[in-house]
């Protein structure tokens, strides 16, 4: 099997832990300076994951917004944008979710088994379906994404993902940012669900990095020894 990416999760959540509120509309955790910071780490990556619940709640484009960054890429050999990536068990998604027709990026589902043939249906051109297994398993997707040539990977959630890249011990570094509020709802998402993590009271992360960036702070932890700092 050829060596996993670097995997590099990112993630913005209140005081109190939580991704986002119970209402429809998106909560925005996080500010322009940051939003800036999150598009040159994009640039950076030569995928991006996200859960199939992050497409159908927050539609997100997962595109590299700076054009100069954009050039940047070009002029070292890469697509203007990251791959995009995205894991799901049923393939509930919209074929015009900003995931499938935003950019030219290329775009991979990992689906479970049973539901894989159904999603190459739905989704026909506009997305490569793998087989990720049954459930989808994580270390199956970063060795095929290995083999794939990616070499750097951003995580970037939901809740479900996040805990399933860290409780299998597949994050080399934890992009945290801290929004000055609290959510209070218990009904809203979190940053990562319950399991077992490699990092408890006796096995401490590494804090890398705190930066403060107007009214937020990253918080930036090394998880493995493969971390590599700024």
């Amino acid at each position: 099997m050829a060596e996993r990416p670097y995997i590099l999760l990112s993630c913005g959540m209140s005081i109190d832990g939580y991704l986002d509120d119970a209402g429809d509309e998106r909560l925005l955790l996080s500010n322009d300076a940051d939003f800036d910071r999150v598009d040159e780490v994009r640039a950076g990556c030569d995928a991006i994951l996200v859960g199939a619940s992050t497409i159908r709640q927050d539609n997100p484009r997962l595109l590299v917004r700076s054009a100069d960054r954009r050039a940047a890429r070009v002029a070292r050999g890469a697509d203007a944008n990251p791959v995009k990536v995205t894991v799901t068990s049923s393939c509930h998604l919209d074929p015009e979710a900003s995931f499938f027709t935003a950019g030219e990026s290329a775009r991979l589902v990992y689906c479970a088994s049973p539901a894989a043939e159904a999603a190459g249906k739905l989704l026909g051109d506009r997305a490569t379906v793998v087989d990720g297994g049954d459930p989808v398993d994580v270390r199956t997707i970063v060795a095929d994404l290995a083999a794939r040539g990616i070499g750097r990977l951003m995580v970037e959630g939901g809740g479900r993902v996040h805990t399933q890249f860290l409780t299998a011990g597949l994050a080399d570094e934890l992009q945290l940012v801290v929004a000055p509020f609290f959510v209070g709802d218990a009904r809203a998402p979190r940053f990562v669900h319950d399991g077992e993590f490699p990092w408890g009271p006796g096995n401490r992360a590494t804090l890398a990095e705190v930066r403060q960036i107007g009214d937020v702070v990253l918080l930036r932890y090394a998880l493995s020894e493969r971390f590599v700092g700024s």
